[in-house]
């Protein structure tokens, strides 16, 4: 399968080289923006993407022609990303965690229990005073966040025991997202973190190479792994963004008219993809209990959330540049605390 999945990455490389030589230097070609990411046609992020490509497309047609290519067509999160940043492609949707590899500054979000609520989530990532200082970071690797897309709150899922408390996860091998923030916070928890792409998660579970994985409820249905995974737990430790990121060449060369244009497409993006998400976490849940027969087990969050904490004292002393950012987080988080307080 990996190799299958490699050999026609190499093909797409190939194809987009040979128009790159080719249909470009035409003055009646319209430049193709490729857009990748890993999810499947009915996720909202495509959904989304769609909107975001529709926009582009009718305002921006005789220049520009937008494609978004889903379920890792073009490699994966990783892959992509370095395609991104090389210019093979334009845009791809990449995870906190990838990005935390290239800026530290992007660990803030990686945080467990940073948020207070999904009000206090959703609020904080809309203060460009919060993101501004996040999203310009990676320039100096080739690529730029444009916008953040709301990837829901991230639950552990296991194949034989519901977790209740921290001292379930003990003995378990536990799928994370590949950053060292998500490797500590599993070692914190009592777990053995097994950091790998999400494209290999279904078949490691099925193969019983781990005994679990964290993430929302749509991994369950979209991606089947409530196929084998029958208890999920909402200890509710983390609320990730995914983020839009963009090749800053290709950023840069947009004429002023265009980035107008491109920010609106962005801002239709990010409201289409967050509508979506809603109602598509409510449909997975349904599905996942009434179809999968998935348990869906709502644990006391607190034992979780304070063997966490320390988390957040050793980023903080070691990325100071964060610190300003985290405070004005939790000015957030006081304004909209968690129903359960």
């Amino acid at each position: 399968m990996k190799k299958m999945k490699k050999a026609g990455l190499l093909l797409c490389l190939i194809m987009i080289g040979a128009f790159a030589l080719t249909g470009c230097k035409s003055a009646e070609q319209k430049r193709i923006v490729r857009i990748g990411h890993n999810q499947s046609t009915n996720h909202p992020t495509h959904i989304g993407l769609t909107a975001f490509k529709d926009y582009i497309n009718d305002h921006l047609g005789d220049k520009y022609v937008v494609e978004v290519y889903p379920n890792e067509l073009l490699g994966s999160q990783t892959d992509m990303v370095q395609l991104t940043q090389t210019g093979a492609i334009d845009f791809c949707v990449a995870s906190n965690a990838i990005l935390e590899t290239f800026s530290k500054n992007y660990e803030i979000f990686n945080l467990p229990y940073l948020f207070a609520s999904t009000e206090a989530y959703h609020n904080a990532m809309d203060d460009t005073e919060i993101t501004d200082d996040i999203f310009k970071t990676t320039e100096q690797a080739g690529f730029l966040a444009v916008t953040w897309l709301d990837a829901g709150t991230r639950n552990f899922y296991t194949l034989n025991k519901p977790i209740e408390s921290p001292s379930d996860l003990k003995g378990l091998k536990i799928r994370v997202q590949q950053s060292p923030t998500n490797i500590m916070m599993m070692k914190l928890l009592g777990g053995s973190a097994t950091p790998m792409g999400f494209g290999e998660v279904y078949t490691a579970l099925q193969s019983n190479i781990i005994d679990g994985a964290e993430n929302n409820e749509m991994a369950l249905t979209d991606n089947g792994h409530g196929d084998v995974c029958k208890y999920y737990s909402y200890d509710m430790h983390q609320m990730v963004p995914d983020i839009l990121i963009g090749n800053l060449a290709f950023i840069k060369e947009l004429s002023e008219e265009e980035k107008v244009i491109f920010e609106e497409g962005y801002k239709i993006l990010n409201e289409t993809q967050r509508k979506e998400w809603i109602e598509a976490v409510a449909a997975a849940k349904e599905k996942a209990a009434n179809e999968q027969k998935v348990q869906f087990i709502y644990p006391d969050q607190e034992p979780f959330k304070e063997a966490c904490m320390p988390l957040h004292e050793s980023v903080l002393v070691k990325n100071k540049a964060i610190q300003p950012i985290y405070d004005k987080i939790q000015e957030y988080n006081e304004k909209y605390p968690s129903v359960a307080e």
